[in-house]
């Protein structure tokens, strides 16, 4: 019994300290932080200014209708190639026909009649020299004769109207591309100065892009871009600044630029919404973190770095950026691990306990 007493006191002081021992384990366990991490590394900062456009084309011919007309032949259709000098449309010919016949046989008679009135002009200008006839009459020959002639050049001038109207009955392909718009059918009556066809020379395509005006001075001719295109969403296409124009608009504080694709992209069409990525400066072998894992206090820039898996809090001095990474110029090494998802209530000397770590891009 007295072996029983003594037993007792020893396991209540053993339950007492496994106790406290664990209450003290809890408290020291409360201040690991979990944290994800990654090593610092060197990459390459690519500075790119972005910007939002279409796909359009140099060579663009819009077709209208300098006659009207009935369409008497179809060409070519919507979505077919063309070639230069192909005819795309033409119109029924018999009314300019006519039209001209007839102002050919107005000039016939137009010639006749100024030869006899020009005959009439010499011989009264001869009687006139003699006093066979007054001033007056030979006044009155001469303007017979000036109005003849004047008559004369506007029947030429008619000729020329007829033989030009005639020719643009025919509705001519003036480059090589595809026919992307023609709505005229056989027996279609088209007035004058319609939109009658599109050609697209799909060797000129180009991304036609609106710059911010902050971003101008960054431009510069031959500079390379990335270009996505929201129709062919999982392909990147290079391509290349051809054309800047010197004039911000002063409602969308934008300035056009154009780039040249430097690659096939298949299916492409004008009219479709891009968006670039323009180079303007690519920096090799930099120190880099991303934006995320640094923090400001006191207009000072920090990261927590992992030394011994305690946080330490390490100032850096930055350089450039882009979207996600930034240059960091001095503070952080090769190799050194820092945290990726930094929290406020991070404290100097905290232990940690490493969850994830992030895969560098």
């Amino acid at each position: 019994m007295q072996t029983a007493k003594k037993i007792v006191p020893k396991l209540t002081i053993g339950v007492g300290i496994l106790f406290f021992l664990s209450i003290g384990y809890i408290l020291l366990r409360g201040n690991i932080v979990k944290v994800e991490v990654e090593k610092v590394d060197e990459g390459e900062l690519i500075q790119a200014i972005y910007a939002t456009g279409f796909i359009d084309a140099d060579g663009i011919a819009n077709l209208r209708s300098e006659v009207a007309g009935t369409v008497s032949f179809v060409g070519a259709k919507e979505g077919e190639a063309v070639q230069r000098g192909q005819t795309i449309l033409a119109f029924k010919e018999r009314d300019f026909q006519l039209a001209l016949e007839i102002t050919e046989a107005q000039l016939s008679e137009q010639q006749i009649l100024l030869a006899d009135r020009k005959r009439n002009l010499e011989r009264t200008k001869n009687l006139f020299r003699a006093g066979a006839v007054s001033e007056q009459q030979f006044d009155d020959t001469k303007k017979q004769f000036d109005q003849a002639k004047e008559i004369l050049l506007q029947r030429e001038l008619a000729i020329k109207r007829a033989k030009e109207d005639l020719a643009k009955t025919k509705m001519v392909a003036p480059l090589n591309g595809i026919l992307t718009y023609q709505n005229a059918k056989l027996g279609d009556y088209i007035v004058l100065n319609s939109l009658v066809a599109t050609i697209v020379d799909t060797s000129t395509y180009n991304v036609a892009l609106e710059v911010d005006e902050l971003d101008v001075p960054r431009l510069q001719l031959g500079q390379e871009a990335i270009v996505a295109l929201d129709a062919i969403p999982d392909d990147r296409f290079k391509a290349r600044v051809v054309r800047t124009v010197p004039q911000t608009d002063l409602v969308t504080k934008t300035s056009k630029v154009y780039l040249k694709l430097t690659q096939n992209v298949p299916s492409i069409q004008v009219g479709m919404t891009a968006t670039a990525n323009i180079i303007y400066n690519v920096k090799p072998n930099t120190i880099l973190v991303k934006k995320a894992a640094t923090l400001m206090e006191k207009k000072e820039r920090f990261v927590w770095k992992i030394s011994e898996n305690k946080l330490v809090k390490q100032p850096i001095q930055t350089g450039a950026g882009d979207l996600k990474s930034i240059e960091v110029l001095a503070g952080l090494n090769k190799g050194d691990l820092i945290v990726t998802n930094p929290k406020e209530t991070f404290k100097e000397g905290m232990e940690t306990e490493i969850v994830e770590t992030a895969a560098t891009e």
